[in-house]
């Protein structure tokens, strides 16, 4: 049975822990929050996925690579060179071949291959396009990229919209990926900047419709599990809450999965609801988590 997960950096990861033995796994990946930083292309949601395949992801963080070194970054900062990302000297080597190999003409697509087989890790690991979309956040005192406003400025500026920047198209791989699978993960990442940008490709919302989803709600009530998800959904009119998850993936998925201590009422949609503890604070629970949402697939 083949199996598709849709991925941004943190809470699908969480989930991907307890799936990684899955055979015939694939995981299309969230590129909208791609950064360059000191002249090296970072994909951080691709990198979490594979570090977190690997075994090897911080799992303090949720990013970087567990027991990294920071030599060469505060080198940098010693030097008087600033970079908006605090990056470890192994995650950096990794920056730093996609780079090289993009620069040499090969695709994101096959970089991120390329790299999956350097880490051992057997999941198709896809970057959702090899065009450059990114994830702008539209604040009083003006348009900033994602990272800036996660990072630099910690999530704090009142946001009034969220924009798609760039060519939202889909690679062959991913499209190809979602023909073949059995079933749809929607992993419980932020559902306007992580799962948001990949169901935004052309063509990929018609193809879920056809396929049998299941989708972990990132929130228990009105509460986000992490990140800014709450303040981004208000900004592009969801009510940010399990209700607000619900709305936005409602024309496409088939099993909605909430958390145990979520009381929300979701009775009136058009899909079946079941709840579970989605709270993954450790390696057995992501796994049991993921053996529960497997138990919903067809």
């Amino acid at each position: 049975m083949m199996l598709t997960v849709l991925s941004g950096g943190t809470g699908t990861p969480k989930l991907l822990r307890g799936l990684r033995d899955s055979d015939e796994l694939a995981v299309i990946v969230n590129t909208a929050e791609d950064i360059y930083a000191s002249g090296n292309k970072i994909t951080p949601d691709i990198d979490s996925v594979i570090y977190t395949l690997a075994g090897v992801i911080d799992d303090d963080k949720w990013w970087g690579v567990k027991g990294d070194t920071f030599s060469t970054h505060n080198a940098l900062k010693a030097m008087g060179h600033y970079e908006e990302l605090m990056i470890g000297d192994k995650d950096r080597a990794t920056h730093i071949i996609r780079t090289e190999l993009l620069r040499y003409g090969s695709t994101l697509t096959e970089v991120t291959l390329e790299l999956c087989d350097e880490f051992e890790v057997k999941a198709r690991v896809l970057p959702m396009s090899e065009e450059d979309v990114t994830s702008v956040i539209g604040t009083p005192e003006g348009d900033i990229h994602f990272q800036d406003f996660w990072i630099t400025f910690r999530g704090e500026p009142e946001v009034k919209d969220v924009k798609l920047l760039g060519i939202l198209k889909p690679t062959d791989e991913v499209m190809d990926v979602l023909g073949m699978s059995d079933n749809i993960i929607i992993g419980p990442s932020n559902p306007i900047t992580s799962i948001g940008p990949i169901l935004a490709l052309d063509g990929v919302r018609d193809a879920l419709q056809v396929k049998f989803v299941v989708a972990v709600s990132p929130f228990i009530g009105d509460r986000p599990v992490s990140g800014p998800a709450a303040k981004l959904m208000k900004a592009c009119g969801f009510e940010p809450s399990t209700i607000g998850v619900a709305e936005k993936y409602k024309d496409i998925v088939d099993v909605f999965i909430m958390d145990e201590r979520d009381g929300t009422d979701l009775s009136g949609y058009d899909f079946e609801v079941a709840k579970f503890d989605t709270l993954m604070t450790d390696m057995n629970k992501s796994k049991e988590l993921a053996d529960f949402v497997m138990s919903k697939c067809v």
